[in-house]
């Protein structure tokens, strides 16, 4: 297997699966990469509207991977560490799956790899307060955890190692949405669990929320969202319940064992949102997320690592199912544990695009008009001249189209999206956009 020599399925053509390292550009300390992502699969159950790369694992006896699989996340993130040296890293995010599930001592190995391996001096400072941000956000660690699973060790053990912020996956406060989403936890737990890693010192929390669930009512919802913020948090995720097409909920939808919110109430749940959370001084920074801005009590309290996403920057990415982002080349590891436990260095790859210019002037597009700084007007107008003539005379069409649907504001030297509606078509604004693109 070291030679990736496994067939699998790779840039959607059957063929013979290769390892990061043999498709990424060689590492190169005056272009570090700064952020990292790392995917844990366990869960104590597979909830069905979750699309992410998966599968039971509660480290307690039975299928127990969770040790054979932090000896191959270890040898892995040896393996990607050229590629991040040269600066301290901005960001490290683990997620899953349910990282929390991992046992402490499987914690203590990786989080002293992840320092050994990668400089987190950045980070280490400003959990000690003493580092702004680089006008975007502040370094951060961040771990996911569930709410049954966060406990006063897993505070402590997560400080130590560097751990400087915690998203918490509540989803909703009501017992039935809950079962609805298949969700195992107690929404008493959430508040317990944010107050295990404050009491250990990690001092910036995220919790994240699901509405438009079947059955949900508006009142619901903005009760969901009262509840969030008196956990005092300072930063909120709000996402619409998605059916992802291979998710055994779609295929109960399908079967008609519940009907989806209708489109009206979803967008009063939409709106809602935002009233209730700046009211409260959370911004919208993102079509889905809000956070604390910068200002006489601090730095900001986006999440710098998602920003990196967003931004088009790089980012290295380890463990199964893992996507990760270099000078334009697109990589996913493969989604299939197995597979993953028997790669040797970096991980075997189920597919991969290398870099496109068109391609990379469209995803700019694509998740630069999801933040509410919007896009540079000038400078993309520029790039989509160059990767494809006609390209900038079409993009500027485009925007004085929308502009003139009270849809996209050229505010200042950038592009943003405009009001509420705006919003709920921020989707539709980027594909717009992204076709005047590329071929006429």
């Amino acid at each position: 297997m070291a030679n990736g020599a496994v067939n699998l399925t790779v840039g959607g053509v059957a063929g013979v699966a290769v390892r990061a390292a043999q498709v990424l550009p060689a590492p190169d300390p005056s272009r570090p990469v700064r952020s990292l992502y790392i995917h844990t699969p366990f869960c104590s159950h597979k909830c069905h509207y979750c699309d992410f790369y998966s599968f039971v694992d509660d480290g307690k006896g039975g299928r127990d991977l969770q040790e054979a699989f932090v000896d191959r996340l270890i040898a892995e993130l040896r393996a990607l560490a050229p590629w991040a040296r040269g600066a301290p890293l901005r960001t490290v995010f683990i997620g899953g799956g349910t990282p929390s599930l991992l046992r402490m001592e499987l914690w203590e190995r990786l989080l002293a790899v992840i320092e050994g391996e990668f400089d987190l001096s950045g980070i280490r400072e400003t959990g000690a307060a003493t580092v702004v941000g680089d006008g975007w956000g502040l370094p951060e660690f961040t771990v996911e955890c569930n709410p049954e699973s966060t406990t006063a060790e897993l505070g402590a053990v997560l400080k130590a190692g560097g751990v400087t912020r915690v998203s918490m996956g509540a989803q909703s406060f009501v017992p039935r949405h809950l079962k609805t989403l298949e969700r195992t936890h107690n929404p008493d737990n959430v508040e317990r669990g944010l107050e295990a890693v404050r009491a250990a010192g990690i001092g910036r929390q995220s919790v994240d929320l699901i509405y438009a669930i079947p059955g949900q009512t508006l009142g619901e919802w903005e009760s969901d969202l009262d509840r969030a913020l008196a956990l005092r948090t300072t930063h909120l995720s709000c996402y619409n319940l998605t059916y992802e097409p291979q998710t055994q909920m779609t295929a109960r939808m399908k079967r008609g064992e519940f009907v989806p919110v209708e489109e009206e109430l979803e967008a009063a749940m939409f709106e809602a949102t935002t009233r209730a959370l700046e009211a409260k001084g959370l911004k919208r920074y993102e079509v889905s997320n809000y956070a604390v801005p910068a200002g006489e009590g601090g730095p900001g309290m986006e999440s710098r690592h998602n920003l990196a996403y967003w931004l088009q920057e790089d980012w290295l990415a380890a463990g199964p199912s893992a996507s990760g982002h270099i000078r334009g080349v697109r990589t996913k590891n493969v989604g299939n544990i197995r597979m993953y436990l028997e790669g040797e260095g970096t991980s075997l790859l189920s597919d991969h695009e290398p870099a496109d210019a068109v391609r990379a002037v469209r995803e700019r597009l694509m998740t630069g008009v999801r933040l509410a700084r919007g896009v540079e007007a000038a400078e993309l107008l520029e790039m989509a001249e160059q990767v494809s003539p006609g390209s900038g005379e079409r993009l500027a069409r485009t925007v004085a189209e929308l502009q003139g649907d009270g849809l996209l504001a050229h505010d200042g030297a950038r592009w943003r999206v405009k009001g509420e509606r705006g919003w709920l078509v921020a989707d539709w604004i980027a594909k717009r956009l992204m076709g005047a693109v590329g071929s006429a």
